[in-house]
């Protein structure tokens, strides 16, 4: 093809690119191009071009790179740079390629001991010794614990695994990029850099859940260490993008122990370990721990994740709670948007959080006392907002608080199925949408008509994430 007739599709790629995102001073169509360039060339093997004429001839090929990785990361299969992809190749992740010719052997490499040595070579300036020793040794448990894999901690000497904090251009030909973008990258087991891990020394590393936290970066580049790739499961420990999750209350993902006892078999003790396993979709028994609406989308939680539906997007959207909001606990109970302040409130236990947006409010979490709930109501089922109301869903009882009046409506509490007839069983969430109440139990959703007051329609919950 020659460059003229090149030229068009070069225009379009240039268009969509610029269109992805809000042009502006920080972000013109140029560096748009360029973040889809590097980002397919360090993680999906697009051949590096130096002169105008070898990029129009990669185009086609951006485009069948830019369609492996939205494969990938479960986007929309569609070979544009459009916003949600540009959103997702700019998040925090892992140096390692999203595929496996970044192994430095043929085959599936694995180390042929079980009991292997780390050394720690130095160490960050944000965290104490022991603080970096104390998070490393929790990862490297991470997968000793299920597995027959040891790991033992040397001061001196050749280790399997070395373990250093450095930055840039460090001579391993995968040089780090400065504070975000690649955090850490790891070899897989072999001789030489086999198994060693590099941090890159210019990120803040933190025990917390500001930043970076180490062990979660360790624990997953000790995956590689051991022979894993990137999993496409975006609950695995093994997902390529960053997401912090409590350290003290970690449990390995079921996706991940699969996979390394794949390699290394089953672990030594006596009652297998299992772990969590990301919840999906379409699965028939999946149940809503809270839902609501903010700002046109609807947020479904369940467990330690969230769902987004957006009414202009096909896709529903699987994210961690810790992602968007690191200091929110997981296991949400009951959430309801108050449109009149602009707020969405969450709850769980006896405290609630309120967002703007997406945004965190100071001075929270609050007790749900400040309702005027009695001490002997220690955790909200679910709850909605309507017509300047907020219903608290309880057990089988309800409560009706005005907003305007800041208190409980009187002769509060009354059954939920008097008032709500045809919803029987406990409420585990609910929202409203166009003066239906939608409420969810087990895995369905009855549509109760407010102004009717009757039950509409039956369906399975899954079906609002698209579910068919």
């Amino acid at each position: 093809m020659s460059s003229l007739k090149m030229l068009p599709l070069l225009l379009l790629l240039h268009m969509q690119l610029s269109k992805a995102l809000p042009v502006t001073s920080e972000l013109p169509e140029e560096r748009n191009a360029k973040i889809v360039q590097n980002y397919l060339e360090k993680f999906y093997q697009l051949p590096k071009t130096q002169y105008l004429s070898e990029r129009k001839k990669s185009t086609s090929m951006i485009v069948e790179k830019l369609k492996e990785m939205q494969q990938f990361f479960g986007l929309n299969v569609t070979g544009k740079p459009n916003a949600e992809t540009l959103e997702m190749m700019e998040k925090p992740r892992c140096g390692v390629p999203d595929q496996d010719n970044y192994m430095m052997t043929p085959g599936n490499p694995k180390w042929s001991k079980t009991d292997l040595s780390y050394r720690i070579r130095n160490y960050p300036s944000q965290l104490s010794e022991a603080d970096v020793e104390s998070a490393i040794a929790k990862a490297f448990q991470v997968w000793s614990g299920v597995t027959s894999l040891t790991f033992t901690k040397i001061s001196q000497g050749e280790a399997d695994i070395d373990i250093a904090f450095v930055q840039r251009d460090h001579g391993d030909n995968s040089p780090f990029d400065g504070p975000n973008g690649i955090l850490a990258h790891a070899f897989q087991p072999g001789p030489g850099l086999g198994g060693d891990v590099h941090f890159d020394a210019e990120e803040t590393w933190t025990n917390t859940s500001e930043n970076y936290n180490l062990f979660l970066v360790a624990a997953h580049e000790f995956g590689h260490s051991l022979g894993l790739a990137h999993s496409t499961d975006p609950g695995a420990l093994m997902f390529p993008n960053y997401a912090f999750t409590d350290p003290s209350t970690y449990l390995l993902p079921q996706d991940d122990i699969n996979g390394i006892q794949a390699i290394y078999g089953l672990s030594s003790n006596a009652v297998q370990p299992t772990g969590p396993s990301t919840p999906t979709a379409c699965d028939p028994r999946l149940v809503f721990d809270a839902i609501t609406t903010l700002r046109g989308e609807i947020l479904f939680f369940q467990d330690k994740y969230f769902w987004r539906k957006h009414p202009q997007l096909p896709r529903v959207e699987l994210n961690f709670i810790s992602l968007f909001w690191p200091s929110l606990p997981n296991g949400i109970q009951a959430a309801y948007e108050d449109s009149d302040k602009d707020l969405v409130f969450l709850f769980k236990g006896k405290q609630y959080w309120a967002l703007n947006g997406y945004d965190i409010q100071p001075g929270y979490p609050k007790d749900i006392s400040n309702y005027g709930f009695p001490s002997s109501v220690q955790a909200i089922d679910a709850a909605v907002f309507y017509r300047r109301k907020t219903y608290f869903f309880i057990n089988n009882q309800f409560w009706r608080y005005d907003n305007q009046r800041e208190s409980m409506d009187p002769d509060y509490p009354q059954s939920i199925a008097s008032t709500f007839q045809g919803i029987e069983t406990r409420v585990d969430a609910v929202f409203q949408k166009d003066y239906v109440f939608l409420f969810f139990s087990g895995p369905l959703y009855y549509a109760f008509d407010v102004d009717a007051g009757r039950v509409i329609r039956v369906e399975r919950s899954n079906r609002w994430l698209n579910c068919w």
